[in-house]
């Protein structure tokens, strides 16, 4: 059963009994869409493993986060990939990969990893003032975004946190009207206009494919 978007949020996914020989671990940001390709792909020789989402709010644990848990499930699979990008650890996290032995997603975050990392990095120069969201972000944008940020109790922060920005990019992974709805919505919020760009799964999908 596919968790609730709350538990994919704040509790992360725990490991199903093991099957396959390969491990995910992955941010639970991307958990539904980690299922959603297994059940797409038959890909039952994939298990996966989350960590909590809101490690994306203290980007410095990360790295002893996915240390911890590769170790814990080491000896359990013939091969472990890591489903995180840089996603602000300054580089700390592909070294600690490199150390242990294990693969990782390329590219600096999930924004450019779904759009694809030489479509959004051939577009980066030109989109400095964008603001990015996907479904997960989208679904959770009062629990990782405006309540992080404290615009639920200071709504007068917006122009300082997000006066530089100029649009919201939502990047959608599924065609559902009611996300883009909302992904609407949240721009109005953040006084930004609104572009939806459907990536699908991008470089997700091909290099879960290539395991």
């Amino acid at each position: 059963m596919i968790p609730s978007d709350t538990e994919l949020a704040e509790a992360g996914l725990p490991l199903a009994e093991a099957k396959g020989q390969i491990l995910l671990v992955a941010c639970g940001a991307l958990a539904r869409e980690i299922l959603d390709l297994k059940a797409m792909n038959g890909w039952t020789h994939l298990d996966l493993t989350c960590l909590p989402a809101n490690l994306h709010l203290h980007p410095e644990k990360i790295t002893q986060a996915v240390r911890d848990t590769v170790a814990k499930h080491h000896a359990s699979y013939d091969q472990i990939f890591i489903v995180y990008a840089d996603c602000g650890t300054g580089g700390l996290l592909e070294a600690a990969c490199a150390e242990m032995g294990v693969e990782m997603v390329a590219g600096p975050h999930c924004y450019s990893f779904f759009e694809g990392n030489a479509a959004f990095a051939a577009k980066a120069d030109q989109e400095f003032t964008c603001f990015y969201l996907t479904d997960f972000l989208v679904r959770q944008f009062d629990a990782f975004i405006w309540k992080p940020m404290g615009l639920d109790r200071h709504p007068d922060l917006r122009e300082m946190y997000f006066g530089n920005y100029e649009k919201l990019i939502y990047q959608a992974q599924t065609d559902d009207p009611a996300l883009t709805d909302k992904a609407r919505e949240c721009a109005a919020r953040l006084g930004l206009a609104f572009e939806r760009r459907f990536t699908g799964y991008g470089d997700l999908q091909t290099t879960l494919a290539r395991l």
